[in-house]
């Protein structure tokens, strides 16, 4: 088992010794120390800190994440880990779709008043004309009226 000092897991991690002592400090990992109290970390102790790093990455607050470690301890098989697992990534998979279909719209916004600024050269006031009928943004632009009914002025 080969042994680490803590600028080495450090390095090896891509985290600061700062970050690795907080985590310590939230139980997330266990320092083993030297007869002089210095600390040195496993190569366990490294695949628990990637895992800390890709789940962050994932969303995952510190505080699941440790929930996730806690089961190591009471589930010998995997398999109550497995479903905590997946039970999160559900959750955040979830969350995650609700934010992309937000972004989604607020893009669609965005793209409306983009079009609307390009067509209207002489100003903002009138209606930029024969593109309305097949503009897929007619649906919600304040000029357009149904065919047959002239442009509106913002006048009116």
């Amino acid at each position: 088992m080969r042994r680490y000092r803590i600028g080495e897991i450090a390095a090896l991690s891509s985290l600061s010794e700062r970050t690795i002592r907080y985590y310590e400090e939230q139980g997330l990992i266990t320092a083993h120390r030297s007869r002089g109290g210095q600390r040195w970390y496993t190569d366990e102790d490294l695949v628990y800190l990637k895992r800390i790093i890709e789940l962050k990455g994932l969303g995952f607050s510190l505080q699941e994440v440790r929930r996730i470690f806690e089961l190591k301890d009471s589930d010998r098989s995997g398999n109550l880990r497995r479903e905590a697992l997946l039970a999160e990534y559900r959750k955040k998979l979830a969350s995650d779709l609700e934010k992309l279909e937000a972004l989604k719209k607020h893009i669609d916004e965005l793209e409306w008043h983009v079009h609307q600024l390009e067509k209207a050269e002489d100003g903002f006031t009138e209606c930029p004309g024969s593109l309305c009928a097949s503009c897929q943004y007619r649906s919600r632009c304040t000029f357009f009226r149904s065919e047959g009914e002239k442009p509106v002025s913002k006048s009116e």
